[in-house]
């Protein structure tokens, strides 16, 4: 669904063929989508069937035949429904890392702080790379990579803590 609205809600900006789709997510919104190119090809096809996007072949000069996405009026109705239902829902977020900790007493105390402390680096980099993309990135996008501070922050508050548990 949320990968559907992301593709419409592009294509509803301006019509595009797939290269630049999957240019625009890598440039611009890798920080909070995963979408793979061929995961994106194949969601635009099915996006064709179900009448929502409409593809066109374009050919300029010597280039290869490429197809141009365009939103269709059903994908607009569906576009709005996706996005009534996106901006509704919540899904509990998922910490793979926490598997890790469950079992941290595995290990020498000395360890876990150090592998906890270089979790805590990389949290950091990230945290100043979204940082980054406040100043590089169009406004819309702004409320997002904010959110995304925000539970970085959450996180590096927590990690501190358990850093300073195990070390006792």
């Amino acid at each position: 669904m949320d990968r559907q609205l992301l593709l419409l809600g592009l294509l509803r900006n301006q019509e595009m063929h797939g290269y630049q789709i999957n240019e625009f997510i890598d440039r611009q919104m890798d920080f909070c989508v995963d979408l793979k190119r061929s995961t994106a090809y194949y969601l635009l096809d099915k996006l064709c069937r179900e009448g929502y996007v409409r593809a066109e072949v374009e050919r300029a000069g010597n280039r290869p035949e490429r197809h141009v996405y365009r939103i269709t009026p059903n994908g607009e109705a569906h576009f709005q429904q996706l996005l009534r239902l996106n901006l509704a829902a919540y899904t509990p977020p998922i910490y793979a890392e926490d598997i890790g900790v469950i079992f941290h007493h595995h290990l020498p105390p000395t360890e876990v702080a150090r592998l906890l402390l270089e979790r805590r680096e990389a949290i950091q980099i990230h945290r100043t790379h979204l940082e980054l993309l406040l100043t590089t990135l169009p406004a819309d996008h702004h409320p997002v990579i904010e959110h995304h501070i925000v539970h970085l922050d959450a996180e590096l508050v927590w990690l501190d803590r358990l850093i300073l548990g195990v070390r006792g």
